[in-house]
């Protein structure tokens, strides 16, 4: 019987890695640790990402009452709660269901007094599924540009500065909204930098950026929007509530899991099985085929100074991003490793994985996927042109096709991308 190369001794080793970071950014009941005492009102739970309802769940049974909630997630990622409302929205691109839901979030908050307190909880994707377009700009002009930023390969801090300007919500105005009210946010980061102001576009954090700049982040990358947006980042009304602004002083951001912590686990492990390890940290940005190119180099010249005849691993994370020349299928970590194979060209005994920790590669179904040193000949046997693939961004249906993708599913949690090049000598 042929045994598939997903249960190969390497692959096994590179998933147990992954597996080891997903466990770390999982929430846990040890989110309750960061909650305030009851207060002497209500306590409101709301909040967004992909992460909501695994967070709901951690927190909920330390909840004394909650008198209102609202959580909203993707579609497949609700889970049971017993106190906390969870409602499906979509993501990447927002929806009709996300616009209600924060318009719904934005009214709970705005009802609340001196005496209560407003639970938010945040994690990667809130930004697509609390869309809440200004007052003259509907949904579809604000998806559609948001669909030409992400096209554009544009990474997560410009999207969400441009998306802060533009919204009822983001940017510092969720709490503003529930103020004077106590506002606590506990957050897992997503982003590079863990800058809680881009996690989720910072509903509960002030805004340093102003529109201005969404205006020349539109024009960097050639993006003309329709009058409506333009009139509005031409207005002071498409202004953020500013980190010193007196109506953001009742709010707390807690950031309780990062992609740091993940890949420091995952380097633990590493090291536990006699694997030589570098960790390029958890802030690697820039467009997935580039990134592939560092790598591979990187990876070559590490591998060469730690050359002791025993295993090497080098690990990264945080995002890469695509720009988009085709029409295939796939998302970053799949064209980032179409890419890094091309570079390999088949290198003994070298194996990489590259996965999104929230089981959704940009917008398809898969995490990610792998490759082998056999990966170039297994697609030429199989009539497959690795550079056509990643020309027309189809690196999703070039590992389709060798049954290389990883497929975890929904994970309920979003610490950015996940990526291990190995070098496993043969045991021969």
């Amino acid at each position: 019987m042929q045994v598939h190369l997903s249960d190969s001794p390497e692959i096994k080793s590179l998933r147990a890695l992954l597996d080891r970071a997903l466990s770390k950014a999982y929430p846990t009941t040890t989110l309750v640790r960061y909650l305030p005492p009851p207060p002497d009102g209500r306590i409101v739970v709301v909040g967004a990402g992909k992460a909501g309802a695994a967070m709901a769940e951690a927190v909920e049974d330390a909840l004394s009452s909650v008198s209102e909630s609202l959580v909203v997630v993707p579609y497949g990622h609700k889970r049971p709660c017993r106190l906390i409302n969870i409602v499906e929205a979509g993501h990447p691109v927002p929806d009709n269901a996300g616009e209600k839901a924060a318009r719904k979030i934005l009214g709970i908050a705005s009802s609340l007094g001196a005496d209560d307190l407003l639970v938010c909880l945040l994690s990667g994707g809130g930004s697509a599924l609390l869309s809440l377009p200004s007052t003259g700009i509907i949904l579809d002009e604000k998806r559609d540009l948001t669909r030409e930023l992400l096209a554009c390969g544009a990474g997560i801090h410009d999207i969400n500065t441009v998306r802060k300007h533009l919204s009822d919500i983001k940017g510092g105005r969720l709490a503003a909204a529930a103020f004077p009210a106590r506002t606590v946010t506990l957050a897992l980061s997503d982003v590079p930098g863990n800058d809680p102001a881009t996690i989720a576009s910072g509903p509960t954090v002030g805004d340093a950026t102003s529109r201005k700049d969404a205006l020349e982040i539109l024009s960097a990358y050639g993006i003309k929007p329709p009058p409506s947006i333009k009139a509005k980042l031409a207005s002071p009304t498409a202004e953020s509530p500013f980190p010193s602004d007196l109506k953001l002083t009742a709010s707390e951001i807690v950031i309780t899991a990062t992609a740091a912590e993940a890949l420091d686990v995952a380097v633990t492990f590493a090291e536990e099985q006699g694997l030589g390890v570098v960790n390029l940290g958890d802030e690697v940005e820039g467009i997935a085929s580039v990134l592939a190119g560092e790598h591979a180099r990187a990876f070559e010249f590490e591998r060469l100074a730690h050359s002791t005849g025993k295993g090497f691993v080098l690990i990264s994370g945080g995002e890469a991003t695509v720009a988009l020349h085709g029409d295939g299928k796939g998302g970053p970590n799949q064209e980032y490793l179409l890419a890094l194979a091309i570079e390999l060209d088949g290198r003994p005994n070298v194996f990489a994985l590259a996965a999104d920790t929230d089981g959704i590669d940009g917008a398809s179904k898969a995490a990610g996927a792998f490759i082998t040193p056999s990966t170039l000949t297994r697609a030429a046997a199989q009539g497959l042109d690795p550079q056509a693939h990643l020309t027309r961004n189809d690196a999703g249906g070039f590992f389709e096709r060798l049954g290389d993708l990883i497929i975890t599913g929904p994970t309920c949690t979003n610490v950015n991308d996940f990526r291990a090049i190995a070098y496993i000598p043969s045991r021969d």
